[in-house]
């Protein structure tokens, strides 16, 4: 994770804004040598786990109709 002085990040903040978007590293800013505020990229995250992989999962093939392999179940 890399720091940066508040002094630094006040003179830079649009730059490093913009850097950390692109990244994705989180950025720390340190105040008198000790970290004080972190800066990091915005992750988005669905509301609900319904609906989280829509576009992602396809389909192959019919998937109701009964599978043609022998098998014996466990008593």
């Amino acid at each position: 994770m890399n720091t940066i002085k508040a002094s630094e990040f006040k003179a830079k903040c649009l730059q490093l804004m913009d850097e950390v978007a692109e990244t994705g590293q989180p950025l720390v800013i340190t105040k008198n040598g000790r970290p004080v505020a972190q800066l990091g990229p915005v992750v988005s995250r669905p509301a609900t786990l319904a609906g989280a992989h829509r576009g992602k999962i396809t389909i192959v093939g019919d998937i109701l109709a009964p599978v043609d392999a022998d098998w014996e179940a466990a008593r």
